[in-house]
């Protein structure tokens, strides 16, 4: 999961999705949290363990999967955030490792199936280690010509770095039809998936819940339904 900037319902959606997979997919998924704001091991209302730092098992000091915690979800785990992933952006800038998120996630592969990675917003080190090491990239944005187009700077940057990297699914976030800009936006890309802006989403970290506060029928949870389908749906296409 990765937005260009902050406050556009990348958590929610990562949280989401991460849930979807361990129950309306049954597999054994695990959400890595890699934003130091931490929002979505606080969603999930789990923190990391005692004398256990992230910044220390990412830089090859202490094993990753020690950090894991599970949740109060069926098949669902959490590599929590925790204060010491702010001097992570550092340490990486320091490194010539280009693959050390990929040469991490290979830990995971025996104990989960599905790994969904929460990312700092912007285009940062940790983003560029991430986006060697995923097979899709989720991308949240609110419907505005300026998100578009840093839509297209995202996917002319993997083309020139990441050359047979992972496939981009853009998603419009936040998405309020009342307004005629937010319409026209979808119109011009009416295959992206769209997230609505809705009470029931807001509602989600308040009640720090991975579902919205609606029933399955409502738009809010249909549309979450519609992406995990999607997700599914592009993982599975061959690699172009």
């Amino acid at each position: 999961m990765f937005a260009a900037k902050g406050g556009v319902g990348k958590t929610t959606i990562a949280v989401s999705l991460a849930h979807s997979s361990a129950t309306m997919g049954g597999r054994r998924t695990l959400l890595w949290d890699l934003d130091p704001q931490g929002a979505a091991s606080w969603l999930l209302r789990t923190g990391p363990r005692a004398g256990l730092k992230a910044r220390a098992a990412l830089a090859g000091e202490d094993a990753l999967l020690d950090l894991v915690r599970p949740t109060a979800f069926p098949n669902l785990a959490l590599l929590p955030a925790d204060r010491s992933l702010r001097r992570m952006e550092a340490d990486l800038a320091r490194t010539d490792r280009a693959k050390q998120i990929r040469r991490l996630m290979k830990a995971f592969a025996r104990d989960f199936d599905r790994v969904v990675i929460d990312t700092p917003p912007g285009l940062s080190e940790v983003a560029d280690r991430v986006l060697r090491a995923v097979d899709l990239v989720v991308v949240p944005a609110i419907p505005t010509p300026l998100s578009a187009r840093a839509d297209t700077q995202l996917a002319d940057e993997l083309r020139r770095s990441h050359a047979g990297g992972p496939a981009l699914l853009p998603v419009w976030s936040m998405a309020d039809r009342r307004k005629a800009l937010h319409r026209s936006t979808i119109a011009g890309a009416p295959a992206r998936p769209v997230i609505p802006y809705a009470a029931a989403i807001e509602a989600m970290a308040a009640r720090r819940s991975p579902t919205p506060a609606a029933p399955p029928t409502a738009p809010a949870a249909r549309a979450l339904a519609a992406l995990f389908t999607e997700v599914e749906r592009a993982l599975l296409r061959p690699a172009a």
